[in-house]
């Protein structure tokens, strides 16, 4: 964008327009500060939708100011207005958050099918409604059945859920790899079976008898930091033998095996 431009588009667009944004306004009225770049922001966005002449945008809910601040540009440069298609937000794991891979509460597309499938389980009844409705092939009034069927008790949340994971891993891992992930995930952890293929690792215990949790879960690939660990430690996410625990360091007996788990996809066998 030319400067000229740039300073002609900035005069089509008033304070008023800029405050009408919901968290704008709300700043504004508590005497929050609201930064210059922060209203610069939607304007230069806008601006991409004039300089390709775009017919159609695609975007979040969040994106809604920004996606009509488009067509309030566009009308001012004497083009056709771009029509809106804008979706709902994904909600994440935690079943508050969007989807990101910052807060690290996504399913990525390219993850394991194991991993897909564990995540898939690992979220809550009501947010599993939340994902059929919004990434389910399930059409609208087979999902108001499934709510009704689960609500009523005639349908149980585990077996959609299993079927949801199904369907997912099916789509990103290829038709048949949903029903061969169900199978080993329910011999893991519905018929908890002793032969369940659990990882087994031998870790490295200092002179005390003592286990550095933190590292054990970087070097497994649990997480990718230390810092990460500390906090599910902290969501009371990791598990011994069943048993919450919260520090980093432990005193374990040698001559044992210990099954962790963190999470409700990472397992691990410690055999010392």
């Amino acid at each position: 964008m030319k400067l000229a431009e740039f300073l002609q588009t900035l005069m089509t667009t008033t304070l008023v327009q800029l405050l009408s944004r919901e968290d704008f306004t709300e700043r504004f009225k508590s005497e929050e500060p609201i930064y210059l770049h922060e209203f610069m922001y939607p304007i230069l966005q806008g601006y991409d939708s004039v300089a390709m002449k775009a017919d159609i945008e695609l975007g979040g809910t969040d994106q809604k100011f920004n996606l009509l601040m488009g067509r309030h540009l566009q009308k001012c440069y004497q083009q056709d207005q771009q029509v809106l298609l804008i979706t709902p937000i994904l909600e994440g794991l935690d079943g508050v958050n969007k989807m990101s891979k910052s807060m690290d509460n996504y399913i990525g597309l390219t993850e394991p099918a194991k991993d897909m499938f564990g995540k898939v389980m690992s979220i809550s009844d009501s947010l599993m409604l939340r994902y059929y409705e919004l990434v389910s092939n399930l059409s609208v009034d087979s999902l108001a059945t499934l709510k009704a069927d689960i609500q009523s008790g005639k349908a149980h949340p585990m077996e959609a859920k299993k079927k949801l994971a199904e369907e997912i891993v099916d789509r990103y891992h290829g038709k048949g790899k949903g029903a061969e992930e169900r199978l080993r995930f329910e011999e893991l952890f519905s018929k908890k079976s002793s032969s369940a293929d659990i990882p087994s690792v031998t870790p490295v215990l200092d002179e005390q008898g003592r286990l550095n949790l933190g590292s054990l879960m970087v070097e497994q690939g649990v997480v990718k930091s230390r810092s990460e660990a500390r906090r599910l430690l902290v969501q009371n996410a990791v598990k011994l033998d069943g048993a919450v625990v919260k520090e980093e360091i432990l005193a374990l007996d040698r001559g044992r095996e210990y099954v962790l788990r963190s999470g409700k996809i990472h397992h691990v066998r410690l055999l010392l």
